[in-house]
């Protein structure tokens, strides 16, 4: 039984299938970020290979109405020079070169457009679409994912931004949108606050950053309520097997591949 038990758990983590219970998703931080540079089609498209089963990434909207794959609100750290999104047009954005800090072998890597990271997306795989701005970016998020080839199920919306999260479920209900919260320096009573919170945003889950407050008894009242719970960001084996013990969904890390092997171990 012991080691039927042990077959069973290395399957569900190297063979995920989205709803089993037992599945902990491995979630590609900002694409494969570790090896290749954040927040571009290379990084997305080592995900995948690294058998990542869903990558995350951030997105802004420029000054000429365009939705763009960048973490921060200018291109100082990834491109060396500044520019801030929202006041530069697309244009003016993909002249920078945001793959060269990464590496040589990334030269030339663009920032991308939304509908470029959609393309990359495989069948049963899923990206996690951070806002980083407003809603105000909502309109032209909704006509970019309605023209792409996929299934709201491999589209959840993620924003640290209530607001965000609010008016996407008023504007696309069947759209999965979770609210991602960071409990590092938050007293319990906090924690235990936003699961009512969250269902009054009509969120589908949380995305938490990894702390101690996340536990067992948590992760039950999350599902008990309905609530989907993932977990960012984890590049250590220590955390990430004991978040696969609690129960969580899914484990976001910079290290796709890395993890997935240590945790098959």
């Amino acid at each position: 039984m012991k080691l039927f038990t042990t077959m069973l758990h290395i399957f569900a983590l190297t063979c995920p299938c989205w709803g089993d219970e037992w599945t902990v998703a491995i979630v590609a931080h900002r694409g494969a970020s570790s090896d290749a540079p954040e927040n571009t089609v290379a990084a997305i498209k080592l995900a995948w290979e690294q058998k990542a089963d869903a990558s995350e990434f951030d997105i802004y909207m420029t000054k000429d109405g365009k939705i763009v794959v960048i973490h921060d609100a200018d291109t100082t750290r990834t491109a060396g020079m500044s520019l801030q999104v929202a006041k530069s047009t697309l244009a003016e954005l993909r002249l920078l070169d945001v793959g060269k800090w990464k590496g040589e072998k990334f030269a030339d890597e663009k920032i991308p457009i939304l509908e470029e990271m959609l393309e990359t997306v495989p069948r049963g795989k899923k990206v996690f679409i951070e806002v980083k701005c407003g809603p105000e970016i909502i309109p032209e998020l909704d006509r970019v994912l309605k023209a792409a080839k996929l299934n709201v199920e491999q589209t959840p919306i993620i924003s640290f931004n209530a607001a965000v999260v609010t008016e996407i479920k008023k504007a696309r209900p069947d759209l999965p949108a979770y609210w991602i919260v960071g409990l590092n320096k938050k007293e319990k009573p906090f924690a235990d606050g936003l699961i009512e919170k969250a269902k009054a945003m009509k969120a589908d889950g949380l995305d938490l950053s990894a702390s101690p407050l996340v536990d067992a008894d948590y992760v039950k009242a999350a599902k008990a309520a309905g609530l989907k719970l993932y977990v960012w960001t984890v590049n250590d084996v220590t955390t990430a097997k004991r978040m696969v013990e609690i129960g969580v969904d899914g484990i976001t890390t910079d290290k796709p591949g890395w993890l997935r092997e240590q945790l098959g171990k």
